[in-house]
């Protein structure tokens, strides 16, 4: 890509020459002659790490307002991936990513079952714990199988003290398949019976995987989905640097993550780039996306610490105040594509994380460089994002905080049985988990918002998505590849940003 920069300015006693610096609104991309006749025609497919892959390049925020399990399963599904945040017990952010794993699969390996002597109560909690809709029902003793229970069995709502067994489907009912079973024969048995699910057995008769209806579908109607090679859907999670790191990577890795995400506010700092080492070497086969930085020294570090992936920008996103208070960061342009630059020698690639307010901005990161963007406010409103819908002055809203709030702050020391002084805020981003200096007296560097409830992840991933897919066409890119080699900028002037938008009009 190209920009038409000024000239550097001289200032200060000493003539230093401040180097202009641009974000999204700063610049339009310029439309050239193009070959491509459709956006059908044109690939979003993009990198997210070294080795992993994305069909729309979309990544939902490490946010807790943002991201948990039903945000990482509807933007996996949609062919991005959602990054579980870390302010939650270990055990519990393990248990939402071994949930994302399981909401798809090709083959249901280790399928939940429960005892055939339980109760409707007992089978009914196992059902909510797992967010699952059945439970193969095995011997108690010699734990093969002796039935299977689903949802559509307790339709009626049997109490809860009642024996599972009367509701059952009974084993000698069941259609079975052996462990060795092909997908093919696996549709053909469950089309041919009229069933919608198909345990696989041993030859002692214990379950050891199950194949459903549901699956398959969802293999046919989402084909662009991001899956590993077992069919199970992509799942990021968010780690600290500092305090219960390494128990929380290790735990995670074992429930199935798929790339680990350093959660700091400034990657560019000795502890994070020893972390990032430390996790490189107890775990060289997870993908690891590390950041926030915003200069190409930041990033050439984070390249040689082991990070599949830089993550770039301090400040632009919507809650942040880090430029307001610490009076710190690069504009996002300028950031991401000095990043580029600085991890393109390594084949690391850039996630643009803040600022994406329109398509249009997307279109712009990804044209600079970057190969996936990173949103949070976007996304927070949604059916997906955590917390409830309230209405407030007629409108219907989701509360939205920036992870160094103070309100997050709160929260996290409440987490932690951290007592801070009375009338002293601390920002927390840095002190990353536990160690909060309580001695300092930091101020908070995000807020805490409401944002309008809007339509579904999907459907805000298929917004951002077809808007890069239009401007691909109009710089004759049929891959994102292409996207970066005959991008165009040009700047532009405030009257030149008005005119960009709806003007002279009513709405």
């Amino acid at each position: 890509m190209s920009i038409e920069l000024l000239p550097t300015l001289p200032a200060g006693p000493a003539a230093t020459a401040f180097r202009l610096a641009l974000t999204y609104d700063d610049v339009l991309l310029v439309p050239r002659r193009s070959s491509v006749r459709s956006r059908s025609e044109v690939s979003t497919s993009s990198r997210l790490t070294r080795r992993l892959t994305l069909a729309a390049p979309v990544v939902a925020a490490n946010m807790e307002t943002v991201t948990e399990a039903p945000m990482a399963i509807a933007m996996a599904r949609a062919g991005g991936l959602g990054v579980i945040h870390r302010f939650l017990p270990v055990a519990h952010q393990a248990a939402m990513v071994e949930r994302v794993k399981r909401a798809e699969n090709l083959i249901i390996r280790d399928p939940y079952r429960i005892g055939e002597d339980a109760t409707v109560g007992e089978a009914r909690g196992l059902m909510r714990e797992k967010g699952v809709r059945s439970l193969l029902v095995v011997g108690r003793d010699d734990g093969r199988l002796a039935g299977i229970l689903t949802a559509r069995d307790l339709r009626l709502d049997p109490a809860d003290d009642e024996p599972i067994a009367r509701y059952a489907t009974r084993r000698d009912q069941l259609v079975t398949a052996p462990p060795d079973v092909t997908l093919e024969e696996a549709r053909l048995t469950l089309h041919r019976h009229r069933i919608e699910k198909l345990p696989l057995i041993d030859a002692d008769g214990v379950p050891v995987g199950l194949v459903t209806v549901q699956d398959l579908v969802a293999l046919r109607e989402r084909p662009h989905a991001s899956k590993d090679v077992r069919g199970r859907l992509l799942v990021g999670a968010a780690i600290g640097v500092r305090g219960d790191y390494l128990e929380r990577a290790a735990a995670l890795i074992d429930a199935g993550v798929d790339v680990l995400v350093l959660d700091i506010a400034h990657g560019h700092a000795e502890h994070a780039l020893a972390a990032l080492e430390r996790l490189r070497g107890d775990h060289p086969d997870i993908d690891l996306v590390a950041g926030n930085v915003a200069t190409a020294a930041g990033a050439d570090d984070l390249c040689r610490a082991g990070a599949d992936a830089v993550k770039v920008g301090v400040g632009p996103g919507s809650a942040c105040t880090t430029r307001i208070v610490a009076g710190v960061g690069v504009p996002q342009l300028t950031a991401v594509m000095d990043a580029v630059a600085a991890c393109r020698p390594h084949d690391v690639p850039v996630i643009a994380d803040g600022g994406i307010r329109e398509p249009g901005d997307m279109a712009k990161a990804i044209a600079a460089g970057a190969e996936c963007v990173m949103v949070g406010n976007l996304l927070a409103g949604t059916d997906e994002s955590p917390g409830t819908v309230v209405t407030r002055g007629g409108r219907k809203v989701k509360v939205y905080r920036g992870m160094a709030s103070a309100a997050a702050t709160q929260r996290r020391m409440a987490a932690e049985g951290i007592e801070p002084p009375a009338g002293t805020l601390f920002a927390s981003v840095r002190s990353a988990g536990a160690d909060v200096d309580l001695a300092g007296h930091a101020v908070p560097e995000g807020v805490e918002a409401t944002v309008p409830y809007r339509e579904s992840a999907t459907a805000i991933v298929a917004n951002l998505v077809g808007g890069l897919r239009s401007s691909m066409s109009y710089a004759d890119a049929r891959t994102v590849a292409e996207f970066h080699e005959n991008a165009e900028f040009v700047r532009i002037t405030q009257a030149g940003l008005l005119e960009s938008r709806p003007h002279d009009l009513d709405l």
